[in-house]
């Protein structure tokens, strides 16, 4: 991961790559959690400490069986109290590996301390437990790639650009003496292989660039999920379909930007910056829709030993410490075949529990207790909180 302190008040913070084409191997791994997550975390306030409030949004990718795992962005709000995370459902093909230009942000809303979460330029959440932004050294913003289980992973060669948006609304890159790198497993060489290792560039002159990490495996995913297709480019259909603005912004200038120079998209798309700061509701194109095909496609056949393993592996809780409550009838689901999202309680498994867990925080602190639903259709997490703000929810 880099680190990056600006060293001045930081109200946003922007990143965007591609949805590259993560693969696992096609192999029983039992209880142990196997997941890449590519994020980028704001903290707004770290005077009391590293590990202060802080927002992240990303991509991630987990094992859920021998032969099938889920792909997608979510977003985190993690607190000394505990924290909530809600998977993404917005976007075009978010859950999608098709190596498209995804743009993650979150910006401080104009009253208060709270901050706005958006994707593809569109608001998915909001904070509810950040601090107050103060001056000088006491903001970060991260880029950071995580694995768990490397030996079962390849993870491609992702390009992350990053910014962030000074006091008075202003994005700008970071300047290279206010980054720091680290990386905990060692560069790959001859000496040290794939899988343990890893490869990663920072690419800068006077300014944070560009951040480029990958994690290979020794063999080339042969025995992994399906290759994804090259990065597809929108029809002149599709195009044509979108209003010529939306918010005040220019759908067409946008969308060819997010394909080609997503990282400069704030500052050459017309009207793109003011809606940010203002609408937060940007992209016509990225507007939640009801996902009929894929849920329909995955089908209902994700089970109790299933999500229970899952979940106990994920929040470190012993097995027999969950109750997992199933969702609808078979019958309910076939009825709502396009209900498989973050708002719809029949179509999702929901698993509690009121042990000690470190939630999905990977700290040595522990909170009292979680709740997380999956869902029926593909096993993905939907939303989870653990600690206090399940008190809140």
């Amino acid at each position: 991961m880099t680190c990056s302190q600006p060293g001045e008040p930081m109200i946003g913070g922007f990143a965007t790559w591609r949805n590259i084409p993560i693969t696992f191997d096609q192999v029983d791994t039992g209880s142990t959690t196997v997941q890449v997550a590519n994020y980028m975390r704001v903290s707004p306030n770290t005077s009391s400490g590293p590990l202060a409030p802080n927002i992240e949004i990303g991509l991630y990718a987990e094992k859920t069986g021998k032969t099938t795992h889920t792909y997608g962005p979510r977003w985190s709000e993690l607190t000394t109290s505990g924290g909530r995370t809600t998977a993404i459902r917005a976007g075009v093909n978010p859950t999608k590996p098709d190596k498209r230009n995804h743009t993650y942000m979150t910006v401080r809303q104009d009253s208060g301390n709270q901050w706005d979460v958006l994707y593809d330029f569109n608001k998915v959440g909001s904070t509810t437990k950040q601090l107050k932004v103060l001056g000088g050294n006491t903001n970060r913003i991260d880029i950071g790639l995580e694995v768990m289980g490397p030996k079962y992973i390849n993870v491609p060669s992702i390009a992350n650009r990053m910014q962030f948006m000074t006091g008075n609304k202003v994005w700008q890159q970071v300047a290279t003496p206010n980054v720091a790198k680290s990386v905990t497993l060692p560069v790959c060489s001859t000496t040290h292989k794939p899988p343990n290792c890893f490869t990663t560039k920072l690419t800068d002159s006077s300014k944070f660039t560009q951040w480029t990490v990958s994690k290979p495996r020794r063999q080339a995913a042969a025995a992994s999920s399906a290759v994804a297709p090259a990065a597809p480019t929108h029809s002149r259909e599709a195009a044509a379909s979108l209003p010529a603005t939306f918010n005040g912004v220019d759908q067409q200038a946008l969308q060819a930007c997010l394909e080609n120079d997503p990282d400069n998209c704030l500052a050459t798309v017309p009207g793109l910056s003011e809606c940010v700061v203002t609408v937060r509701v940007c992209n016509a194109a990225a507007l939640p829709s009801d996902g009929t095909s894929e849920h329909a496609a995955a089908g209902a056949d994700v089970s109790a030993t299933d999500i229970r393993a899952r979940a106990a592996a994920a929040f470190d809780v012993p097995g027999d410490a969950l109750a997992v409550e199933p969702p609808a009838s078979p019958a309910a689901l076939k009825a709502h075949p396009n209900a498989a999202d973050s708002t719809s309680g029949d179509a999702a498994w929901t698993v509690t529990s009121t042990s000690s867990t470190p939630g999905l925080q990977r700290t040595d602190r522990r909170f009292d207790g979680f709740t997380a639903r999956y869902s029926a259709y593909t096993g993905a997490l939907l939303e989870a909180c653990w600690g206090d703000p399940c008190d809140a929810s």
